[in-house]
């Protein structure tokens, strides 16, 4: 598999060929749309004889061309294996790690439900009606139900009528029952349940907040519409219960890079020293609430953060992960442990490779199954100095 989810065959002059909707072991008819020298790209016209892990899509838009779900044709068991494989070959071939040691350090998180579990779902607008957009297309794919979507949002996605907008974000809390609608541009003629806040990006823009509850663990958090939170509570907290283990016994001052809203402060840094650095403005409000009361709070991006000594670090970039000056930077607080959440195999590998090349070894990478029925994956990783 590669990372973005594609399966990929041989073809006879031995060229690269990555096939979406195909896995390991699937024998398929395929349409070249795109040949390079070394790759193509190509259209999975009929499967031929099927591996063990495939399935039929559970979800009734799959045949509309729905690209929401892009794993939908593998069975849940087949998706975690595909995960664990997918991040080994990036640790491999990426960050260049012996195999013998890769595959003493990978291995799978605790089982979470592949159904019902987003709490913030993006979507096009078309006709006032929520939908996604078809896989390789602009084109509109309107639904009347929704297989990943947490049922709070999925109500709103397939219920709701949102005028002349073009784009609607639902966040729902689903441990408070809170619920929220994000329309772009304005949110004139929004039609939904009376729970719902309903705020237009043209309000932000203004300087309007608005902003939702979630609770994970006994923690409660606020969230801002346009702050990043984890898209599910059981996951949240999968990923926080990883990091206290990863931290271990190590005590003392915490670093929580890329801090966000506070989640990993908030739920791994009690009874440490809390000092997050955050750039983006409306998670900084968040963090301000969510934080313990003595935390400090820098509002910069990492890269530009003056490093100082620090006992352990909890570092969660965004999906390009650290990249090689955001790694010196996080190597020079010279932490005994630190811990990296990534959310893109590719980016695993490279930094584990600047890490380890600034003098850290990698001990430990969780690979968590947060995002049931896509390619996206989540994994946790423990690294210590050397």
């Amino acid at each position: 598999m590669a990372g973005g989810g594609d399966g990929i065959g041989i073809d006879d002059d031995g060229r690269v060929v990555f096939v979406p909707g195909a896995i390991p072991g699937d024998t398929v008819a395929v349409e070249v749309v795109k040949a390079k020298k070394r790759f193509a790209n190509a259209r999975l016209v009929e499967v031929i004889d099927g591996a063990a892990g495939r399935q039929e899509p559970p979800c009734p838009h799959v045949p509309d061309g729905c690209g929401g779900c892009n794993w939908q044709h593998a069975t849940p068991e087949t998706q975690s294996q595909l995960r664990r494989k997918i991040v080994t070959d990036s640790l491999e071939r990426i960050g260049r790690l012996a195999p013998e040691l890769v595959n003493s350090v990978v291995e799978a998180g605790p089982s979470l439900d592949p159904n019902g579990y987003r709490t913030t779902v993006r979507a096009i607008v078309s006709e006032g009606r929520a939908g996604y957009r078809k896989a390789e297309s602009h084109e509109p794919v309107l639904v009347n139900s929704c297989l990943v979507a947490h049922p709070l949002a999925e109500q709103i996605l397939t219920e709701g009528r949102f005028g002349s907008a073009s784009e609607v974000m639902v966040r729902v809390g689903a441990n408070t029952g809170e619920r929220m609608v994000l329309v772009s541009p304005s949110a004139d003629q929004v039609q939904v349940p009376e729970d719902v806040l309903v705020v237009g990006q043209d309000e932000l823009d203004a300087g309007a907040k608005a902003f939702i509850h979630e609770t994970i663990g006994d923690q409660r958090f606020r969230i801002s519409a346009q702050s990043f939170f984890q898209c599910r509570p059981d996951g949240a907290k999968v990923l926080t219960d990883l990091a206290n283990e990863m931290l271990g016994e190590i005590e003392g001052p915490l670093l929580d890079a890329y801090c966000g809203v506070g989640l990993f402060g908030s739920l791994c840094g009690r009874g440490r020293t809390i000092t997050g650095v955050e750039l983006n403005a409306h998670a900084v409000d968040d963090a301000k609430v969510n934080l313990p009361k003595d935390s400090t709070l820098t509002v910069a991006a990492f890269g530009d953060w003056t490093a100082s000594d620090f006992n352990a670090v909890i570092a969660d970039p965004a999906r390009a992960g650290l990249g090689a000056d955001d790694a010196a930077v996080l190597a020079a607080t010279n932490a005994s442990v630190i811990v990296l959440v990534s959310c893109d195999p590719a980016a695993l590998g490279r930094d584990a490779g600047l890490l380890i090349g600034h003098g850290y070894q990698l001990e430990r990478t969780v690979v968590v199954d947060m995002f049931g029925h896509t390619s996206h994956i989540e994994c946790v990783s423990r690294f210590t100095k050397i």
